[in-house]
């Protein structure tokens, strides 16, 4: 395998952060949230764009010997990011909401998945959007996984943006949306396994997260409880905390739920205090600006939506967002007002839960990578993945406008 020249990294990623600045700046001005920007600005520099329109430039500054370092290097960026989003999740708000959290979570699975489900019993008839060998019941369960997965990284990111970390609203669609994505990638596992012929992956990823899960409510606590706050004793239980949190990601990694859930659980059972600010004022300046961007270029460099190149399947692609908006964000939004949730708070919720983001670039990718999917079911839920995530900002800012009138009432 070829080697990149010394240095070559250092310009990517300088085109990187110039790409996303860019066009974080643009989806500023029509009101969408930067974040939104750097995943537009990933798919620009992949073959969708860059790669179509200059390939000899593209396959220069982006050669497939640079994907390796560039994977390690976002994962690191995206694994601190969500360690972070756990230092800032509010469990006290979560503990006095659960039932609705619960509840929201399930109907934002259950509606969706059935849709995905039924969806892929013509595609699979149809033939050309699944791999060969994979039965019509595999077939349903990973569409519907893929239908009800939530971008849960960038629910995350527009929560904090929009000044929510530490509200009762946006910790219970932080909880629906980790809840959620966990019982996708449970269910993720279990279509891998099948078509790899190992019936224990599930059982192995429901008891390493049952696990992993006592661990950090028992153990961590009282590993970092609030103790010597002298600046000293602060950077030694930090850097134990950066230890931790490899160790964690590392482990929810081989379970096949993925490093970003154990660093998110690490964080939301670290004790608030020093240490916690701490770790948020050091991982958040780096993460923000220099390395989640990194992640969103790599999921960009596998995204061509060329692929999309006759009638029928843009027919198939308006079917699947037509679904997954229907599933995800009424059954939210429903459930939320059942559970005595107002107006303006429900739309908050399931705005942000009806946006998959790059998770769902990471769970096509996956199931593109096992055969599961063809390239063009593949291209048409990455369509998908855009078109709800750009519907995420316009709906939530109504809803808050809403909210802000009630008050004012």
């Amino acid at each position: 395998m070829s080697t990149l020249p010394p240095g070559h990294l250092f310009l990517q990623i300088a085109v990187i952060l110039i790409t996303c600045k860019a066009c974080s700046f643009v989806m500023r001005l029509v009101g969408q949230p930067a974040v939104i920007g750097e995943m537009i600005a990933g798919v620009f520099l992949g073959p969708s764009l860059l790669g179509l329109l200059a390939p000899d430039i593209s396959s220069w500054l982006f050669p497939p010997s640079s994907k390796p370092v560039m994977n390690e290097i976002a994962q690191i960026g995206l694994a601190l990011y969500m360690f972070t989003v756990g230092l800032e999740f509010r469990t006290d708000l979560l503990s006095k909401r659960a039932r609705s959290a619960f509840a929201i979570s399930f109907a934002g699975m259950a509606a969706p998945f059935a849709l995905g489900a039924v969806l892929s019993v013509p595609l699979h008839k149809s033939g050309g959007f699944y791999g060969d060998g994979i039965s019509p019941a595999m077939a349903a369960i990973f569409t519907g996984a893929a239908m009800c997965v939530t971008a849960f990284p960038m629910l995350a990111r527009i929560i904090r943006e929009r000044g929510l970390a530490a509200t009762a609203t946006g910790t219970l669609a932080l909880a629906a949306g980790s809840l959620d994505d966990v019982a996708a990638w449970i269910l993720l596992a279990g279509v891998v396994g099948a078509v790899q012929g190992d019936a224990l992956l599930v059982l192995w990823t429901l008891l390493g997260a049952g696990a992993y899960v006592l661990v950090c409510r028992t153990v961590v606590p009282r590993l970092f409880k609030n103790g010597d706050d002298s600046p000293q004793r602060l950077f030694e239980r930090f850097g134990l905390l950066l230890a931790c949190l490899a160790l964690g990601a590392w482990f929810t990694d081989q379970i096949r739920l993925f490093a970003v859930f154990g660093a998110f659980f690490l964080g939301a059972f670290v004790p608030r205090g020093k240490l916690a600010d701490f770790a948020i004022d050091k991982i958040t300046p780096l993460t923000t600006l220099f390395l989640l961007p990194l992640f969103f270029t790599y999921s960009g460099l596998n995204t061509q939506i060329q692929l999309l190149n006759s009638p029928s399947d843009w027919l198939f692609t308006g079917l699947v967002i037509l679904g997954a908006v229907a599933g995800k964000m009424g059954a939210c939004y429903g459930v939320a007002r059942l559970c005595r949730e107002n107006h303006a708070d429900s739309l908050t919720i399931a705005s942000l839960m009806n946006a998959r983001g790059l998770m769902e670039l990471i769970m096509l990718n996956i199931g593109l990578q096992a055969g599961i999917i063809s390239p063009s079911l593949f291209s048409a839920m990455i369509v998908m993945a855009i078109v709800t995530t750009l519907m995420a900002a316009p709906f939530f800012e109504l809803a808050r406008r809403h909210a802000k009138r009630s008050h004012q009432v």
